[in-house]
């Protein structure tokens, strides 16, 4: 293997001191154009490189931020780093991906690790299982790194969040459901202890009573964000004294997994029942039997995450102003909740 090359190698070369070519390298003003230029066309002939992280150590920038989300084979979470890159990548910023698969102690150890790489900031979405370790939060923030939540937060001061309005997500849903004669709602709730499922929990009750109807917690059901999920809670539904005549599900996953137990059973959909989902998951709007979802917009929340980072880190002064970005939700009406044309 070739020796790497370094800066005294292109001094050497140059005839010049190491000090003038680290000054080249970094586009130091005292530096003439001339001689920058000569720097930077001999270093490309020699096929040098940076060290990444030692400079990173003498500028206390790295240009490198932190993603953190439960898993990038999901097209929301997906979408969120699309609209991070697509942000930041014109500011400078490469970004480093970390996947918690809803377990907190990983979510820990990818904070710890980022720290560690000398991140510029870490944006992140929680795990949907509580963590009330909120020490890694804490290290973060006394390193003076911004920290920015989408999607799923947590209330930690000084850490601002972008999120959707999940309440009047839930609410909109509903209420969409009671305008197609639904009479017994029934809800696919997630684990409550998360803000994003209490809120569309809560728009899915507000809405009930706000129109009069009565609300039923054996209709309340906690699902995980998966077909078969969907398809067990539907099931426990359908023995009840009173079956209900629509769903609420807080996933597309687990509104997909309903839909397809209701068939295999001959319940037609939406005469007999209605479905809709949250999320907007792209197979909702390609099936023959199309789900009504909510669009909880991820590249936007994606491009206003990193937004808010950029103004964090462009502060000169020491004091992060906590910012709460909350989106519109979307409701798309398709077929497995229309019971006129649409």
């Amino acid at each position: 293997m070739s020796e790497k090359i370094t800066i005294y190698d292109i001094a050497k070369k140059l005839n010049i001191t190491a000090a003038t070519v680290s000054r080249a390298l970094n586009n130091n003003p005292k530096i003439k154009e001339s001689t920058r230029e000569l720097v930077i066309k001999t270093a490309a002939s020699m096929n040098y490189k940076q060290n990444k992280l030692a400079l990173a150590l003498k500028s206390g920038r790295s240009n490198n931020i932190g993603v953190i989300v439960p898993r990038i084979d999901s097209n929301f979470f997906a979408s969120v780093i699309r609209g991070i890159e697509e942000e930041l990548h014109p500011h400078g910023y490469q970004v480093i991906i970390c996947q918690t698969h809803e377990d907190p102690k990983r979510e820990n150890e990818n904070l710890y690790t980022l720290i560690d790489a000398q991140v510029d900031g870490i944006l992140m979405s929680v795990t949907d299982v509580a963590n009330e370790n909120t020490g890694a939060f804490h290290y973060v923030l006394e390193k003076n790194v911004p920290l920015v939540f989408f999607d799923r937060s947590k209330h930690i001061d000084g850490v601002s969040s972008v999120t959707i309005n999940d309440f009047k997500g839930g609410y909109i849903t509903t209420k969409h459901l009671i305008d197609e004669g639904c009479s017994k709602i029934a809800h696919f709730s997630g684990d409550q202890s998360l803000e994003i499922f209490k809120n569309r929990f809560l728009g899915y009750k507000q809405a009930l009573l706000d129109n009069g109807m009565t609300f039923n917690e054996e209709y309340v059901i906690r699902t995980k964000s998966s077909v078969e999920s969907g398809k067990e809670a539907v099931n426990v539904l359908l023995q009840l004294k009173t079956p209900p005549d629509a769903i609420f599900s807080s996933s597309d996953f687990a509104a997909l997994g309903a839909i397809q137990e209701l068939k295999d059973k001959n319940i037609s959909i939406p005469k007999q029942f209605c479905v809709a989902g949250f999320s907007n998951e792209p197979f909702t709007k390609f099936m023959e039997l199309s789900i009504t979802s909510v669009d909880q917009s991820p590249l936007e929340m994606g491009k206003m995450a990193a937004r808010v980072f950029l103004e964090q880190v462009d502060k000169t002064d020491t004091i992060k102003i906590e910012k709460k970005v909350v989106l519109a939700p979307e409701l798309h009406i398709r077929k497995s909740s229309s019971r006129t044309t649409i």
